[in-house]
């Protein structure tokens, strides 16, 4: 007879589940794993992960993970080149390309790609607030670091038809994303080599 674990247990381990990576066995290792800690640890997670949404919050520049609405860190660093920005889809490809150790100006986060069979877009206010912002600061390029798929290359061209007006070189990623690829999972040295080789759309 199949002996089922506790329902708490299993309420736990299933919400376990849904994060990316993490299968049956592993949800139920970290589930005994906490059952072990003292009664402080688990609070302290409890909290952390209770509090996540209200701590982390969008930098109101680039749209980057930030904290209680203050500007993120590479915005507030006035080493990085303002007159370059790399335009992604979500906020953690940003970590991918900064890695590379290559990139040295500045990120908008549009928060999507373009698929039209399923319903979706992107956020118009991100776009227009990249707008503003190659105005105000005077912009000299825009890099669209999108995922070499069909819908990053529709939101892509989205964008650069956006941008046409104003008096800014637009390019996108090149060699060393092969198609179809998605930039998220993409290593530091691809990320460099795209860069690198990007080309205006």
């Amino acid at each position: 007879m199949k002996h089922d674990y506790p329902l708490a247990f299993q309420e736990l381990a299933n919400l376990l589940k849904t994060l990316p990576g993490i299968g049956r066995r592993s949800a139920e290792r970290m589930v005994f794993t906490m059952l072990k800690w003292p009664p402080e640890k688990l609070a302290l997670l409890g909290s952390a992960v209770s509090e996540l949404q209200k701590k982390i919050t969008q930098c109101p520049e680039c749209w980057n993970l930030s904290s209680d609405g203050a500007l993120c860190g590479i915005c507030m660093n006035h080493s990085r080149e303002k007159t370059l920005i790399c335009v992604v889809e979500d906020a953690s490809q940003i970590y991918n390309i900064e890695n590379s150790g290559l990139f040295k100006g500045v990120y908008h986060v549009v928060g999507g790609k373009l698929s039209p069979l399923e319903g979706k877009g992107i956020n118009d206010s991100n776009i227009q607030s990249l707008i503003r912002r190659i105005d105000a600061n005077a912009v000299k390029e825009v890099i669209l670091a999108f995922s070499s798929d069909v819908e990053g290359q529709a939101t892509s061209i989205y964008i650069g038809e956006e941008l046409k007006k104003k008096n800014v070189a637009v390019t996108r990623l090149a060699h060393g994303l092969p198609a179809g690829s998605d930039i998220s999972y993409a290593d530091s040295a691809t990320i460099a080599a795209a860069l690198h080789g990007r080309r205006p759309l």
